[in-house]
């Protein structure tokens, strides 16, 4: 039998219905069988239909609560997930309005006003949950390249990575990130991060070696374009760091300059958090040579420092607490280094009314095209061992 529409199906049902209900019982059957005949509809179904208890509908709902979300709000979240580097849910939700902002006003994203409240008051939870089945993991192993440096250790102090509680913006956590591959033999490249304790502003920069002089100008060119001065220095015992030439620069700049325990990573857990985050995620493993290469990752860190420091939320620890056996976290509200750096008392006016200046004028999908063109540039200096 031919499939029957359903508005084939409705003309039938009203052409039976009246003569159905003064029929008899024997009428009634050959009426059923007659329409059970043309439309497919079980007896069952029929009957109730042709006895007006249920009426025919065109599409039956399935049971329980009407969806909130519908696909085209997984679909414009998942678009948000993927400008935002796929953040979890925590950090998403509170970057959402910062990024849809910025998105919006470059001409990027359009959205109605409906998913467009959705998205800025979805919780984080919903959000995990919606993403769940498309987030992957990835894993990652490298080496280290720290090589003790022993003249100055008594002479700077030692800081530990919970000692952290009343830094300003401007005291600082540097460390180097080596591009080494599966060798540390000959030169290869670095890049010094520097992250600030305070607000979470970080800051990256590729070196030719590990030599003094490329990690101080990286310093200090570093210093001049973030939006505070150095206060205070805490680094590894590398001799890259652990040197006169730094040390008598943070003395004669009055910066308070002290060192981690050796051999103890979570002295510098800020630092190390942002190595993988900020450069292995993006850089990878991979060995890198010369000067070329070393413009190529720069170019790419110009990039990639506007759109971690301006829409890239951050958690920050504020306390732990000992339940039994275990040790509970507790962490404040994510945001942007951009956003706590405006919250700052202690940054001027005029640095935040430049900072509010540069945020405005970026378009965060934008910048994320021309990193991915700058990492596939970066590639092809890429060294094949």
């Amino acid at each position: 039998m031919a499939k029957v529409t359903m508005a084939a199906r409705k003309e039938i049902m009203k052409r039976f219905e009246v003569a159905y209900r003064k029929a008899n019982k024997t009428k009634k059957g050959r009426i059923l069988d007659s329409i059970c005949e043309s439309t497919g509809l079980s007896r069952s179904r029929a009957r109730h239909l042709l006895s007006g208890s249920t009426p025919l509908k065109e599409n039956k709902r399935k049971p329980g609560r009407t969806p909130k979300y519908n696909a085209v709000f997984v679909a414009t979240l998942k678009k948000v997930w993927a400008f935002m580097d796929f953040a979890c849910g925590r950090r998403l939700v509170a970057g959402m309005s910062d990024m849809l902002e910025a998105l919006i006003s470059c001409g990027e994203l359009e959205v109605n006003e409906d998913i467009l409240t959705k998205l800025k008051t979805v919780s984080a939870a919903t959000a995990d949950r919606l993403l769940a089945k498309i987030k992957k993991g990835l894993t990652l192993k490298g080496k280290s390249t720290t090589k003790p440096g022993t003249l100055l250790k008594r002479d700077i102090p030692i800081r530990l990575g919970d000692e952290w509680g009343d830094a300003a913006p401007g005291f600082v956590e540097i460390d180097l990130v080596a591009h080494c591959g599966e060798t540390t033999a000959g030169d290869y490249i670095n890049t010094l991060d520097v992250t600030d304790i305070c607000t979470g502003w970080t800051e990256t920069q590729a070196v030719l070696n590990k030599a003094q002089r490329h990690v101080f100008a990286a310093l200090k060119e570093i210093e001049n374009r973030q939006p505070f001065r150095y206060k205070g220095i805490d680094s590894d015992n590398g001799s890259e760091f652990i040197n006169g030439h730094l040390y008598r620069w943070c003395k004669q700049e009055k910066i308070f300059f002290t060192r981690s325990r050796p051999n103890r990573k979570n002295d510098n857990c800020h630092v190390e958090q942002k190595n993988w985050h900020i450069i292995r995620r993006n850089i990878g493993y991979n060995r890198y040579e010369g000067q070329d290469a070393v413009d190529a990752m720069n170019n790419y860190y110009a990039m990639l420092r506007l759109y971690s420091n301006f829409f890239m939320p951050q958690a920050k620890l504020i306390g732990k607490i000992r339940v039994g056996a275990r040790i509970r976290k507790q962490y404040d509200i994510p945001k942007t280094p951009f956003r706590r750096v405006m919250e700052s008392e202690q940054i001027p006016q005029v640095t935040k009314n430049e900072l509010l200046e540069t945020f405005e004028s970026l378009n965060p999908a934008a910048l994320q095209r021309d990193m991915i063109n700058a990492l596939h540039q970066l590639e092809s200096y890429r060294l094949q061992l």
